[in-house]
Order: C-alpha cells, then sequence, then structure tokens
C-alpha cells in the first residue's frame, strides 16, 4: 500500500473512532532538530503530559486511561524513527485506541490537546500538503522515475538502456550505425514512457515533472499519449543520477505553485457552481447540513482555521476547549483547539466518515468571502 493510502487510512480510522466515555489525547510533535543537532521536544512532551494529567481526579477511569496514553506516548517517542520529521499521535486507552503516524513533513508546532474528540485538522492538512507527483530524470542510456509525495520520496523505478558509443566511420557505414543508435533511444524512449504510463495510472499521480538532455526529452515526449503529455509542469536540469535530497529541493517549490493554481481552479469552480445554483454549497451552516446526509462530494476548507466564521454559541459547532468533564483542553500554549479549529476537527470527521474528498486551501484569502468552507455535491435536494 503506497504510504499516502496508508496514512488516509489511518486519518480514516481515527475519524470513525467512538472513545465513549473516555478523553483522546492527540500530540503533534516537531522532530526535526536545531541548529546544534538537539531534539526539541523531549521538553515540551514531559512537561506538556505532567500539565494535563494534574488537572484530572488521582483516581477514576479517565485518570487511569490518560495515565496508559502517557505511558505508551513515552515509550513510542523513545524509539521513533530519527528521519521522520513530525509525528502524530493519537491515543484513547480505555477505549483501545493508539494510532501513531511518523511525517516526512515537518509539524509547524508541538501541540497536545485532551478532548472528546480527536484534533485531525493538523493531520488533515499534512495529508493535503502538495500533490502526489512523478520526476522523470532520462537520459538516452538509463532512467529514473521518482514518485513524490508530502516532500517524501514514496518510490523510485529504474530503467536500463543499451548503452551506446559513437564510432568514427565514414559513408553508408557510419550512416547506418547512426540509424542503429537512433533505434535504440527510440526503443530506450517507449520503454521509459510505457514505464511512466503504468506508474502514473497505478498511483493516481497528476503531475510529472521531467529532466533530461536535449536527445531524450523530444523523443519521450513523441512517445507520450495526449492525457500523459497534459500532465507535465515543467522541464528541469537535474543529472538522471541526482541523489534525492536535489530531486526534491529542484521540484518542491514549482509542485507548490502548481498546487496553488488548482486552488484556485477550484475554488473558482465552486463559486461557479454555487452561483449558478448548481452542485455547490458555502458557509458553515449549508456545508455542516449537508454533510449531515452524505450530500457533500468534496469539502473545500481554509488552511487558516481562524478565517472560518461561526454563527455564534448556537451554530452547533463542539465547544472549543473543554473536555467531556468541563476541564480546560489542553494544547502548547495552555488552551485546547479554538471553536474555529475544532469546527474544522467536526467538518473534516464528518467528510472522511461520509467518504467524501477533502482539500485544504493555503491561501485564505481564496474562500474569505464564502466563510472560509464550501464544498461539492453529490446530489441536489
Amino acid at each position: 500500500m503506497p504510504i499516502t493510502d496508508a496514512l488516509a487510512a489511518q486519518l480514516d480510522r481515527i475519524a470513525a473512532f467512538d472513545s465513549g466515555p473516555y478523553p483522546v489525547v492527540s500530540l503533534y510533535l516537531n522532530l526535526q532538530p536545531d541548529q546544534h543537532g538537539r531534539d526539541n521536544f523531549d521538553s515540551f512532551l514531559r512537561k506538556a503530559l505532567a500539565d494535563r494529567l494534574r488537572t484530572y481526579g488521582a483516581h477514576g477511569p479517565e485518570r487511569h486511561s490518560l495515565e496508559e496514553d502517557a505511558d505508551k506516548i513515552r515509550a513510542y517517542v523513545e524509539n521513533v524513527n530519527r528521519a521522520a520529521n513530525g509525528l502524530a499521535i493519537f491515543t484513547s486507552s480505555g477505549a483501545g485506541l493508539f494510532e501513531a503516524i511518523e511525517l516526512a513533513t515537518p509539524i509547524d508546532q508541538n501541540r497536545l490537546s485532551i478532548a472528546d474528540q480527536p484534533h485531525l485538522y493538523p493531520l488533515a492538512k499534512v495529508l493535503d500538503d502538495g500533490p502526489r507527483y512523478a520526476v522523470l530524470l532520462a537520459d538516452t542510456n538509463s532512467a529514473r522515475i521518482v514518485v513524490v509525495a508530502h516532500n517524501s520520496v514514496l518510490k523510485t523505478s529504474q530503467i536500463e538502456g543499451l548503452k551506446t558509443r559513437r564510432h568514427k566511420m565514414g559513408g553508408w557505414s557510419q550512416a547506418r550505425y547512426q540509424r542503429h543508435i537512433e533505434n535504440y533511444h527510440l526503443h530506450h524512449a517507449k520503454d521509459v514512457v510505457d514505464r511512466l504510463s503504468r506508474i502514473v495510472a497505478d498511483d493516481a499521480i497528476p503531475f510529472v515533472i521531467m529532466a533530461g538532455d536535449e536527445v531524450i526529452i523530444p523523443l519521450l515526449k513523441d512517445q507520450m499519449t495526449k492525457e500523459l503529455a497534459e500532465k507535465i509542469v515543467d522541464i528541469v536540469k537535474l543529472d538522471v543520477r541526482a541523489p534525492e535530497h536535489e530531486i526534491l529541493a529542484a521540484t518542491r517549490a514549482m509542485m507548490e505553485e502548481k498546487d496553488a493554481e488548482t486552488d484556485r481552479e477550484r475554488v473558482d469552480a465552486l463559486l461557479d457552481a454555487y452561483r449558478a445554483n448548481g452542485l455547490a454549497v458555502v458557509g458553515l451552516e449549508d456545508v455542516r447540513a449537508a454533510l449531515e446526509i452524505g450530500q457533500v462530494d468534496e469539502l473545500v476548507i481554509t488552511g487558516a482555521p481562524d478565517r472560518i466564521e461561526i454563527a455564534g454559541p448556537t451554530s452547533g459547532a463542539p465547544p472549543a476547549a473543554r473536555d467531556r468533564v468541563g476541564r480546560p483542553a489542553g494544547s502548547s500554549e495552555g488552551t485546547g483547539p479554538t471553536v474555529e479549529e475544532r469546527t474544522a476537527d467536526e467538518l473534516i470527521v464528518k467528510a472522511r466518515q461520509t467518504d467524501a474528498k477533502v482539500r485544504i486551501v493555503q491561501d485564505a484569502s481564496l474562500l474569505a468571502s464564502i466563510g472560509g468552507v464550501g464544498a461539492f455535491l453529490r446530489f441536489k435536494i
């Protein structure tokens, strides 16, 4: 199972989980070392866990569940893969939940919250952070196809052709040898495009970046179907043997720009459908109502949760900073997720439970006119 599919499956499991009377711990850690090569999350974790446990009574099922949660978290973090840049843990021992997700994408802020539902919005942002794409690096003798998502390489496919050398000949022999070389190059290009086509189809890859010399690039393009050629975002200068970190560095910025472009196009389509009284709704209350009856095909939500317009205390949003028994639900700043973040959690959970896609739009201004949230619909009532 591809890494992104596994992450989506974990998100779905957590979204579908009912913790009953037990609190749910949601922990996000930035595992990146500082400029001195030291980890910065250990002291945060020790203090945050102790501070949260202190707010619960010394006995009772909630306290017992949280103590088990704390033990499990400490044991997992002690052996976490240091190559990971971020970590998300969701646990409710009393209810039988423990999901740990190691991420190549950094977490921007250490956060710990305890509430009656998991805080999924940051994880959904990671899942939506940049599209999956393929990088094709090729010359006339070899090629690599690198599949990237969430700022990490998911897999690499290698294609080796026949190495050829130019010989000095004259007349007819030279022309025949040149045709022989060109046929090998053409055959290699066909093999590469066939492999790329299979990977793009199997992994549902929407975009391709190419890197190659002036000989192989035209041959590759000539072998591509119209559908595959339309997925090409750009052609960059990278050696076929470039290490993975160079590939990521050379392609990330252009893919972020492409992702922003597709966000703009999707929001425009949403607004057009809404204006035409088509298959779209906008605003929190209409989106929430559509999610409740499984009407939503794709939830479109702002990447800045504070820009979600909440109608007020009667809007139906869950309380922002209280756990099930009324205590403040803690995070790295000592308060729980905001009303807006809890509302985003609610919408994302319902979307995942009803098989609706989720698109998080990083540019908050694009959704500002509709209160930060809208949805494409499967059907109209």
